[in-house]
């Protein structure tokens, strides 16, 4: 296919939680490769984060500029300095930073007047809405970027326009979600865990979003049509809209540098766990990581440590948020010391697709976070699945129902969003133990799923190979952005 114009420009809006920032920094970067001009506006601490990828970018001649927009913590009662979701001191300031976001209408307008040459489109994260506004107002085609994958955004969808939840009395029934390809059980609290929400600030971002959704002039997907066909299909039929599946986007990164520094730059004690995966096995080490923006009480982590520890398998934890109350226990119990001939805990930012993608890893503990449960993907790992709350309860069944590549662990009930886990609401050592060692044991069925995640993994890297599924559909989005330029700039003459 011809290469498109030089003279495109789109304006990326990432949603300042790193799960959105880093595959929105990845699609500018695709965009950018395919000589299209790319602005991304946010804020100055995310602007630090991905710093050493965008200026690697630029001296490769990649036309990308990062522009800073303040956010008005006074106005929004955030503390000086919080502009991510991760920064967040406690559950309390969840309101007040979507206060803050909504607050970014009007300087973020500003911005894209006076950016030159005039923007082609806008993509944006669905978090925020009113850039549908922004873009109805500067005439710009303006395409969504959600996080998750087409099979949550299906079963949201079907949650959101069905009264299947207003029938179901108890939080403990499992009911199947109506009209899906696959029969797909969840609760009630699991399926309400991503999407309104309870607060009326995340409400009314919602519904806002919903209502702009309907303005847009397309959904872009960081998943494969491969991975989830079905899903892709039923997703752009529930919204009537042209869904491109361009990813995984992770799969775009290719230095070492690029890879190890997505999203944050790691510490030399965090890459040193490299060295240790050198020294095991290959396929013997579990992998441990819940995201950025996932807690756990001193209680759960104390339960996962013994779970891990009696397993027997090796492992590797990355420890992202830690309390006093935990380290105090495993000073008391020696637990580094005991561990140490299989086990490595690392506090801080992990280089996850380098160890994912490490000869030595076989297994993921994960979150279920899209942008992980994707990165286990691409590596060919199977996973045990372990959902904390929004999107991940759903992700965590596509990977156990129709990917079969999972075994979970047994969390039941959504934990809010930097909430603490209860006691009758912990998973315990035998059950982390249990689903740890089926990962990872030598019968049948877990030969299978080892497999097909490898099978899966070979289907992504063909997906972003050239002429492959997803790099054709970035040609096409590109293609269409295209045409709605030309069909703007046209002579009326011409159109007549």
């Amino acid at each position: 296919m011809a290469s498109p114009p030089t003279n495109l420009h789109f304006v990326l809006f990432p949603w300042p939680a790193q799960g959105h920032l880093i595959p929105m920094v990845d699609i500018a970067r695709m965009l950018a490769q395919r000589r299209v001009t790319v602005t991304i506006i946010t804020t100055p601490v995310n602007t630090n984060r991905i710093k050493p990828v965008i200026d690697r970018a630029t001296e490769a001649n990649l036309k990308i500029q990062v522009l800073d927009i303040q956010l008005p913590f006074a106005k929004a009662g955030l503390p000086e300095g919080c502009e991510s979701f991760d920064m967040i001191p406690s559950v309390a300031y969840v309101a007040n930073m979507f206060l803050a976001m909504k607050l970014l209408e009007e300087p973020a307008e500003e911005m894209v007047k006076a950016l030159c040459p005039r923007p082609s489109c806008i993509i944006s994260d669905g978090g925020f809405p009113w850039t549908s506004d922004v873009a109805k107002r500067l005439d710009i085609p303006r395409i969504v970027f959600y996080g998750p994958g087409c099979f949550a955004s299906l079963c949201l969808n079907v949650v959101n326009n069905t009264n299947v939840v207003d029938e179901i009395d108890s939080d403990l029934e499992y009911f199947a979600l109506p009209g899906l390809p696959d029969r797909i059980e969840v609760t009630k609290p699991q399926a309400l865990s991503w999407g309104k929400g309870n607060m009326k600030e995340t409400k009314e971002t919602f519904e806002r979003t919903e209502e702009a959704e309907k303005a847009a002039f397309g959904i872009v997907v960081n998943s494969l049509n491969e991975l989830e066909p079905k899903y892709v299909e039923e997703f752009a039929k529930a919204t009537g809209k042209k869904v491109w599946c361009i990813g995984p986007v992770s799969l775009c990164n290719k230095r070492f540098e690029d890879i190890a520094e997505r999203g944050n730059k790691a510490a030399n004690h965090e890459l040193d766990c490299l060295k240790w995966l050198d020294s095991r096995e290959p396929r013997s080490v579990v992998y441990v990581c819940f995201g950025s923006l996932s807690s756990a009480s001193a209680d759960q982590a104390i339960e996962l440590a013994l779970g891990l520890e009696s397993s027997y398998k090796p492992f590797i934890w990355f420890v992202r948020r830690t309390s006093d109350e935990f380290e105090r226990w495993i000073s008391e119990e020696r637990y580094e010391e005991r561990i140490k001939d299989r086990g490595l805990m690392v506090r801080g930012w992990a280089p996850q697709i380098l160890i994912l993608s490490h000869q030595a890893i076989g297994g993921f503990v994960t979150h279920c976070g899209w942008n992980s449960t994707l990165e286990a993907v691409c590596a060919g790992i199977p996973m045990v699945t372990w959902p904390h709350f929004a999107d991940q309860f759903l992700n965590e069944r596509l990977i156990i129902d129709v990917l079969k590549i999972g075994v979970k662990v047994g969390a039941e009930v959504p934990i809010m969003y930097r909430g603490k886990d209860k006691l009758d609401m912990m998973v315990k050592r035998e059950a982390i133990k249990t689903a740890v060692e089926g990962l990872m044991n030598d019968e049948d069925e877990a030969h299978t799923r080892r497999k097909r995640a490898q099978e899966l993994g070979e289907m992504a890297k063909r997906a972003m190979d050239e002429g492959g599924s997803s790099h054709l559909n970035m040609t096409l989005m590109i293609e269409a952005i295209t045409e709605e330029v030309t069909k703007k700039t046209k002579p009326i003459t011409d159109i007549v």
